[in-house]
């Protein structure tokens, strides 16, 4: 019996959009993409990419953009490397995913290591649940995520 290994591709295509002509860049960009993909065997899903602007400016025109004559879905934020990027440039998704994951950490913690003294409580602290808080830390954080994030 043959096994077919998929593996997981994860691409980032960015440019700075100015104009029009940097808009029709992109989109050769994706062209390019697509026919190494093809020369190369590979398959792109469409339905699976996303097309998000990244501004703080109040931008109306949709997104565009195609990949073998299907429209990439426009999106308002994506995650990219256990990080979430929001389109307006906030923080707040990944904040909140990061709090929600880290309470989640300390209570199963918690839950297993009931009896054990404060040595055994700190070390799982610093090793389950510290690190989900400490991922993506240098985020520009407001002061109510900061003390949301300080209540784990």
């Amino acid at each position: 019996m043959n096994q077919l290994l998929d593996f997981l591709l994860i691409t980032v295509i960015y440019r700075k959009i100015i104009n029009n002509a940097d808009m029709e860049k992109l989109q050769k960009d994706l062209d390019r993409l697509w026919e190494w993909a093809d020369e190369n065997a590979m398959k792109i899903n469409p339905s699976k990419s996303k097309a998000v602007r990244f501004t703080r400016a109040r931008v109306k025109d949709p997104l565009n953009y195609s990949v073998m004559d299907a429209l990439i879905p426009e999106a308002s934020s994506c995650k990219y490397l256990g990080i979430i990027l929001r389109s307006d440039l906030s923080w707040a998704d990944q904040v909140n995913y990061t709090v929600k994951k880290a309470w989640k950490a300390l209570h199963f913690t918690m839950l297993i290591i009931k009896k054990g003294n404060s040595n055994t409580r700190h070390l799982a602290y610093m090793s389950l649940v510290r690190p989900i808080l400490e991922y993506g830390a240098a985020c520009p954080y407001r002061e109510g995520q900061i003390n949301a994030l300080d209540r784990v």
